[in-house]
């Protein structure tokens, strides 16, 4: 006869490769059954990583085989994401479980190349993911994702319906202007239009939406961290010490406004040539690892400056959407599990969850 402790026990001795924990501490062992020397049960993961579904399957029913009197074993891996707490008096938006702000303190170390194939990551690992493209001024979303020129609709003249690409819903100014049209406007009515692109897009049940900022700490990075529940932002930067300078601008700013930081993506950190094969750093080397140690915070990853990034990009099929089996694929979706992972260590956000209190008079 089996017993279900001893089946717990078991569980207990594998590791999760993401978090260093075991399932039972994780709770994310649910619906044990057992008929004779039959056991089944699911792992219901926090984070998205359906590439290792079958790999966290084999590893669990190899685990619980061994336990006495268990002669099958029959294992579902699913995912389970949350919505997690943001800022203080705020809650999360309606439609998305949890914002994630993607940042650089300085203009040119490819954060919007960078957000695109996260979100594109996170999507190929069983998410469903949005990108909104909060930079107002330089809108670069609509070319990256091959929507240059589409104009998204408005079914009811009040509200929009995101555009959809390669998985992703997807918001930004440049669907709403021309190409060529430049935005002169002042502070207050970009961080407006921010608020109305986020809030009146009709976003259907994201479990993540990428916030790809302009660089800089101005007026659309205040307005976010304010007025908007971010659940954790990442800060982009390249091993230059210029770019690091901004950088750790960035993160400063919103270890402030009380946004968690959940890490630091090296882009560019090393250059391999196409033809010999020879790695060179030529914007240095070290510094995304400095930076993350100072700051007490994990270097999430780091990116080759690859050629096939940029031309992919510039066609509208980013890496992640073109080659989702290539090797600088999955350092994105390495990237995003970790980013994923983090987020869901945070506290639970119940508020969609808690009784609506009307005091009525009688």
């Amino acid at each position: 006869m089996v017993v279900e402790s001893d089946v717990i026990a078991a569980l207990k001795t594998v590791i999760d490769e993401g978090t260093g924990r075991d399932y039972v501490t994780m709770k994310s062992v649910r619906d044990i059954k057992l008929d004779g020397g039959q056991v089944s049960l699911t792992i219901a993961l926090p984070y998205p990583a359906k590439s290792r579904h079958a790999a966290i399957a084999a590893t669990v029913e190899s685990a619980v085989s061994g336990v006495a009197g268990v002669t099958a074993v029959k294992v579902a891996v699913e995912t389970r994401i949350e919505a997690h707490t943001v800022q203080r008096g705020l809650t999360p938006l309606p439609g998305v479980k949890n914002i994630i702000a993607v940042a650089s303190g300085k203009g040119g170390v490819g954060k919007s190349t960078t957000a695109v194939n996260l979100a594109l990551a996170l999507a190929a690992e069983g998410a469903s993911v949005g990108i909104l493209d909060a930079d107002i001024y330089g809108p670069s979303q609509p070319q990256m994702l091959g929507l240059s020129g589409q104009k998204p609709e408005s079914p009811d003249g009040k509200s929009i319906t995101p555009m959809r690409a390669h998985g992703l819903q997807a918001m930004s100014i440049g669907f709403l202007i021309d190409a060529e049209q430049p935005m002169v406007w002042r502070g207050p009515m970009v961080t407006q239009a921010l608020m109305q692109l986020l809030n009146d897009t009709r976003w259907d049940g994201l479990d993540y939406l990428l916030v790809d900022l302009p660089p800089g700490t101005g007026d659309i990075q205040l307005t976010l961290s304010q007025k908007v529940p971010v659940t954790g932002a990442v800060i982009v930067t390249t091993p230059q010490d210029i770019a690091l300078l901004d950088a750790r601008k960035g993160l400063k700013m919103f270890e402030k406004v009380g946004v968690p930081v959940v890490g630091i993506v090296e882009n560019m950190s090393m250059h391999i040539c196409s033809n010999c094969g020879h790695a060179e750093p030529i914007f240095g080397e070290g510094g995304g690892a400095r930076m993350a140690s100072d700051y007490g915070v994990a270097l999430l990853g780091q990116l080759p400056l690859d050629m096939q990034i940029r031309q992919s990009t510039d066609v509208g099929t980013p890496t992640v959407a073109a080659e989702p089996d290539g090797r600088v694929a999955q350092l994105y979706k390495a990237i995003a599990r970790q980013i994923a992972v983090k987020v869901g260590e945070k506290a639970r956000d119940f508020s969609a969850k808690l009784p609506k209190i009307v005091i009525q008079n009688t």
